[in-house]
């Protein structure tokens, strides 16, 4: 397992890189000692919210396989909205490694970069099981409008990824493990 991290149109964030790479070295053992299933190779980049956008995008049109106007217009757009709602994400790749998004300036404290690291960590060792990417990528290639998904797989989906979600926020604890001061 390779772990790298790296920023993505962030200057001026050095210290904050040096913190990312440190937490991140123990949140992955800790993890993968605490949550059944392979850690895979991981990117974790830091982001601004344009730039989660942006790669988000890419890392959904990577996985779709896909590259024409309508899908890449829909994943921008999705793109969008994720950077907004969220604070980072987890993408599976084609490659089997995980690119995990983090958007810097959501997370003013190692406790709260903790907690979020450990969560999408737990995604990234879900994304190791049997039959998860196959199901990720055909929501993907449904959500971009490049093939139909049955109403039933839609379901079936919806109700897992609440599953994985919750298992994700259930181990969020571990990251009392890499900053003392995360859990409390």
């Amino acid at each position: 397992m390779k772990i790298t991290v790296s920023t993505h149109k962030l200057s001026g964030y050095g210290a904050t890189l040096r913190t990312a790479k440190r937490l991140t070295e123990q949140a992955v053992k800790v993890v993968n000692r605490a949550v059944p299933g392979r850690m895979p190779d991981v990117e974790v980049t830091l982001t601004t919210e344009r730039g989660m956008a942006e790669l988000s995008a890419a890392a959904d049109l990577a996985l779709a396989g896909s590259a024409d106007r309508h899908a890449t217009r829909r994943a921008a757009n999705d793109g969008k909205h994720t950077a907004r709602e969220a604070m980072a994400r987890a993408v599976p790749r084609p490659d089997g490694s995980v690119l995990v998004l983090v958007i810097a300036d959501k997370h003013p404290t190692e406790a709260e970069f903790a907690i979020t690291l450990v969560h999408e960590l737990v995604h990234a060792m879900q994304f190791s099981r049997t039959g998860v990417i196959e199901r990720i990528i055909r929501d993907t290639r449904a959500g971009l409008g490049i093939e139909r998904q049955s109403p039933r797989h839609a379901r079936e989906h919806l109700r897992l990824l609440r599953q994985e979600e919750h298992e994700a926020m259930g181990h969020e604890y571990l990251a009392n493990q890499v900053v003392p001061a995360a859990a409390a």
